[in-house]
């Protein structure tokens, strides 16, 4: 198979071990190959701009902006565009988000690595790649109340380590106001306290500290 013919990969992730062993992994292949390496989502947009590749592995957490917003900026421009969200997180906030802003896999980096490459060949034939365990944990958490911009903002300035007065000042409402935030908020996400909110809402993707 020539260079033509093969999958052609591009891969997002700010960590260079696991950018090194990916493309190392996908170059090993017969069938596909990396075509580019970035290390920011300002970098993964451009380059993809430039090699219009196959298919996009991207990370979440990336220095700049999120892996997420860089994708969704990527299909506004190309609506073909096929990405792959290859993460550790496994909040269900984030494949939610990420499914609805158009990935066409969501994968773990804890997975084998033989379930990457039948992803990218399964996204590259035209179709989804979602692991059973990930749509399962989504079906679980899709009832769930979400929480409001402003209960995020709030949440993740308790995170911070801001009292109420603080939060109340930053925000230019009552102290008041916010205690009655935060009360919705652990109602929510079913947390007896402050701390165990906090705990559920980084788990699930929520804020991140």
């Amino acid at each position: 198979m020539n260079d033509q013919q093969k999958i052609c990969v591009l891969g997002i992730d700010d960590h260079p071990l696991v950018r090194e062993g990916v493309a190392a992994l996908i170059n090993d292949q017969t069938d596909m190959r990396i075509v580019g390496q970035a290390s920011t989502g300002r970098d993964g947009i451009r380059l993809f701009r430039e090699l219009r590749p196959d298919i996009a592995l991207m990370d979440v957490r990336l220095p700049d902006v999120s892996g997420i917003d860089a994708m969704i900026t990527i299909r506004s421009e190309f609506s073909d565009a096929k990405i792959i969200i290859v993460t550790s997180s496994e909040g269900d906030v984030e494949m939610q988000r990420a499914l609805e802003g158009g990935a066409r896999g969501y994968l773990l980096k804890s997975m084998p690595p033989s379930e990457l490459l039948d992803a990218i060949r399964k996204v590259h034939a035209g179709k989804k790649a979602i692991p059973p365990d990930i749509a399962s944990h989504l079906a679980n958490h899709m009832s769930d109340e979400a929480l409001t911009s402003r209960e995020i903002e709030i949440l993740q300035q308790v995170a911070e380590g801001n009292r109420n007065r603080d939060i109340a000042d930053r925000l230019f409402i009552s102290e008041g106001t916010v205690k009655v935030h935060i009360k919705h908020i652990m109602e929510k996400l079913g947390a007896k306290d402050r701390t165990q909110a906090i705990t559920i809402a980084v788990r699930r993707g929520i804020i991140h500290l």
